[in-house]
C-alpha cells in the first residue's frame, strides 16, 4: 500500500496545494495533526483535507481552536491566531476538528504502524531529539509510529544494536527534492514528514512524505509553494505579520 502523510498543514492552502500537486500516486492519504492554526485558510484547508482520507489525528492546534483545551500553553501569537480561526470556521468544520480523535490512532489493515501527533505517550508532548523518542519507540504497540508536532522532518529508530536518528539532506533551497529512506526488518522507528504549512528546520518549502508498504520505503518530500500569496492571506486578515514573515525563513 502507498501512503500520503501529510501533518502540520496550519491552514497554509498554498502550501497544501503544493504538496497535493507534487504528491506520487497514493492509495490512502493520512494526516497526523495540527489541520488548522496560524495560518489565513481554515475553512478551505479543511474542506480539502476531509476530501482526502478518512484517517485523522488531532493535533493541539485543531484542540485549542475548537475550544478542547485553553490556551494557556500558547504564546500570544498563536493563541491570536487560534482565536481568529475559532471565529472564521464554518460551523460544520469546527464541529468536525472537534471530533478528531486522539493518536495513537490504528488502521485494521495496517498492523505495523501507528498515527500520532506528538508521541504515542502523550499527544502534546514534543518528540525532538533521540533521547526523546527511545521511551515511545520501546513501549509503542506497533513497531513503526508516524508522527508530527515538531515540523522537524525526519526519524528516529532503536534496535538490539543501538539507536539512531535520520535527517534528509537536499541540494538546493527552491527545487522540489525527495530524499529515500529504506526501514528495517527488526528495527523499531519513529518517523516524522515535516509540516506542510509551518517547516521549523530553515527551509521554507513545504514537506510532506510517503510510504510504500511493501518496498519500507519512506520518500522525504521538499516542494517550493506560492509563498508570497500565503503570506498575503494572512496579512490581509490582519492575523499577526509575524506569521507571515517566518514562513520565508522556514522558521
Amino acid at each position: 500500500m502507498r501512503i500520503l502523510l501529510l501533518s502540520d498543514i496550519h491552514s497554509n492552502l498554498e502550501a497544501l496545494d503544493a504538496c497535493l500537486a507534487s504528491a506520487p500516486a497514493y492509495d490512502r492519504a493520512i494526516n497526523l495533526g495540527d489541520i488548522v492554526g496560524y495560518g489565513a485558510s481554515p475553512n478551505e484547508v479543511t474542506e480539502r483535507v476531509r476530501d482526502l482520507g478518512k484517517v485523522f489525528v488531532r493535533g493541539n492546534h485543531d484542540k485549542a481552536v475548537s475550544g478542547m483545551m485553553t490556551l494557556d500553553d500558547f504564546n500570544p501569537v498563536a493563541g491570536l491566531a487560534a482565536l481568529w480561526t475559532r471565529d472564521q470556521l464554518k460551523p460544520q468544520n469546527l464541529d468536525w476538528l472537534r471530533g478528531l480523535p486522539e493518536g495513537p490512532v490504528f488502521v485494521e489493515d495496517l498492523p505495523q504502524l501507528q498515527f500520532v501527533h506528538g508521541s504515542p505517550l502523550d499527544e502534546d508532548e514534543y518528540v525532538v531529539s533521540l533521547p526523546d523518542a527511545i521511551a515511545p519507540m520501546l513501549s509503542s504497540a506497533a513497531p513503526i509510529t508516524f508522527f508530527g508536532h515538531t515540523h522537524l522532518q525526519g526519524s528516529f529508530s532503536t534496535n538490539g544494536g543501538g539507536s539512531d536518528f535520520y535527517r534528509p539532506e537536499y541540494r538546493t533551497v527552491g527545487q522540489a527534492e525527495i530524499s529515500q529512506f529504506p526501514l528495517k526488518e527488526g528495527t523499531r522507528y519513529m518517523v516524522n514528514p515535516g509540516s506542510v504549512g509551518q517547516p521549523r528546520d530553515g527551509d521554507w518549502r513545504a514537506a510532506f512524505a510517503s510510504y510504500d508498504t511493501q518496498t519500507r520505503i519512506v520518500t522525504f518530500h521538499r516542494v517550493p509553494y506560492n509563498l508570497k500569496g500565503a503570506q498575503e492571506r494572512i496579512l490581509a486578515a490582519n492575523l499577526p505579520p509575524k506569521l507571515a514573515t517566518r514562513l520565508a525563513a522556514g522558521r
